[in-house]
């Protein structure tokens, strides 16, 4: 029997989508409307190398006692078990709700189907919330699958990126995941309301087995000096290789109060903006994908210091 959203047993949603697809941002607006109806949101984030730089972004919102970061593990296989540990420590509260991202290339599948075991009664069965990157939707070359992968045992899928999209291209990308997943609702990301919440339940629909190892990917980080301005984060971002999928970090940049965070999406685009607070774990540059090796990130930053210096 599927269960509703209710503030007598704790709803567990999880957000998955490919990487840069507005996950976070997703999880930000969320959090922000339920605090705003009485929920008590806990937040678990996973991120390959630094899960930290994001989960301080919500200390805008949440006390640091809501927050978890998971750095580094896979939490679709050999990081089930930590992460179920953690759902069944988080703390009873009045109108508790948990909220689960996952890293950019989960296998969503096995997540919802292992995640689901084990979990103790207070919580509701989990409930799966997938992002898509309208403008990307299965343009992913060879990651097609695993984006496709991402969408199929979610109740709810989130459309982004849509602003200035053509009606053709958003109708033909609801056409292709409605093929993947028929019973899921779509929505675009300005419509997460409380009655939508309130009604979602498990989703039922048959999925595809993913080969697992298309859902593990390399990474790295290097840390990184002071910057002398944005433009050199630009430079830096885009001189890296194309087959790293995901770049981001944080840094100071000179004669700029505070630190600024960046990042590539896969499509190419460079956001940058002030970061909130001080990262625990010092200035970073992080890479997701293949190619990512702590020597390329390295080369390719002392050249682009060294070109900034000659001009």
């Amino acid at each position: 029997m599927s269960r509703k959203l209710t503030k007598d047993r704790e709803a567990i949603i999880v957000i998955v989508g490919f990487l840069g697809a507005g996950k976070t941002t997703l999880l930000k607006q969320i959090s922000t409307y339920l605090i705003s109806k009485d929920w008590n949101p806990y937040v678990i984030l996973n991120d390959y190398e630094n899960a930290f730089l994001d989960a301080q972004q919500f200390l805008e919102q949440l006390e640091p006692s809501c927050l978890m970061p998971l750095n580094g593990s896979c939490i679709c296989c050999s990081g089930i078990g930590e992460l179920r540990s953690y759902v069944n420590i988080i703390p009873q509260r009045e109108g508790g709700i948990t909220l689960i991202e996952a890293n950019g290339t989960s296998d969503a599948v096995s997540l919802m189907g292992f995640l689901g075991v084990g979990i103790e009664e207070r919580f509701s069965p989990p409930v799966q919330v997938s992002v898509v990157d309208v403008q990307n939707w299965q343009r992913r070359g060879e990651h097609n699958e695993l984006e496709a992968n991402q969408i199929q045992v979610s109740s709810l899928v989130v459309l982004t990126h849509h602003e200035g999209i053509s009606s053709e291209r958003i109708t033909e990308v609801k056409e292709g995941i409605k093929r993947f997943n028929p019973l899921a609702e779509i929505i675009h990301s300005d419509q997460i309301n409380a009655e939508l919440l309130s009604k979602l339940s498990p989703n039922q629909n048959k999925a595809d087995k993913l080969d697992h190892l298309k859902a593990h990917w390399s990474s790295c980080s290097i840390d990184l000096p002071q910057l002398p301005d944005e433009r050199l984060i630009e430079e830096l971002c885009q001189a890296l290789p194309k087959s790293i999928q995901r770049i981001k970090g944080c840094t100071e940049v000179m004669g700029r109060s505070g630190y600024t965070y960046f990042e590539r999406t896969p499509d190419g685009r460079v956001r940058i903006r002030p970061f909130y607070g001080v990262p625990t774990t010092g200035a970073k540059l992080l890479a997701v994908g293949p190619g990512s090796q702590p020597e390329l990130l390295e080369k390719v930053l002392k050249e682009r210091l060294m070109s900034h210096e000659l001009h």
